[in-house]
């Protein structure tokens, strides 16, 4: 109760009247600076700091292992030899008079790439059967046959090079007809009045992708 009952004291810190001339009775205490005057400047060596370095991403946006070492590789691929040796042992164990599959060779990988091309290209249909082609598939097909020759350029024999040729040969012009196919196929279609296509027009092959 004793300090309810104490006087409220204004303490007037002006230094200066109303018509600006210095107060006798005024604080001679200074003003306080501000916070952001009065703050710490920050170390000079801490604003320079550079960040820390990131490491390196491959094109995924991940972390990029380091390569095998040399001794790693040939391990590995010991390893991975003997593996398939005692695979095709055990799968010829059980189905006797099996041939043995053949080496894997340059000229298996160039056919294998370009009998899935055919296929994404509808290549293989059955009578009466509607189309299927993947045209994004069989395009990554045919430009994964040319990296392959671009990569390989002047490191194939004369067969090798002339089959790679014609396969892509062959691709790239089976992808020309299926495309224009396809154009042709959808602007004989009879149109609604909505532009949409109606049942009953010319068929044509059919885009899986």
């Amino acid at each position: 109760m004793a300090e309810q009952n104490k006087p409220f004291v204004v303490t007037d810190r002006r230094k200066f009247d109303m018509d600006g001339t210095p107060r006798e009775d005024a604080d001679p205490s200074p003003e306080h600076e501000s916070d952001a005057e009065s703050a710490p400047s920050p170390h000079p060596q801490a604003a320079k700091a550079p960040a820390p370095e990131r490491p390196a991403e491959d094109e995924f946006g991940g972390d990029m292992p380091p390569a095998p070492t040399a001794q790693e590789m040939e391990q590995v691929n010991t390893a991975y030899q003997q593996t398939s040796d005692r695979l095709e042992t055990a799968v010829r164990a059980a189905n006797p008079g099996m041939e043995r599959p053949p080496q894997m060779s340059f000229d298996q990988i160039v056919q294998s790439i370009y009998m899935t091309a055919i296929l994404q290209l509808g290549g293989v249909t059955k009578e009466g059967e509607q189309p299927r082609v993947d045209l994004m598939g069989a395009r990554q097909s045919i430009d994964m046959l040319s990296i392959l020759a671009e990569k390989t350029k002047n490191n194939l024999t004369t067969d090798e090079s002339k089959l790679l040729d014609s396969a892509l040969f062959e691709l790239r012009m089976g992808f020309l007809e299926v495309t224009q196919a396809l154009a042709r196929s959808a602007s004989s279609r009879p149109q609604s009045p909505g532009g949409q296509a109606v049942p009953g027009g010319v068929p044509g092959p059919k885009i899986v992708r």
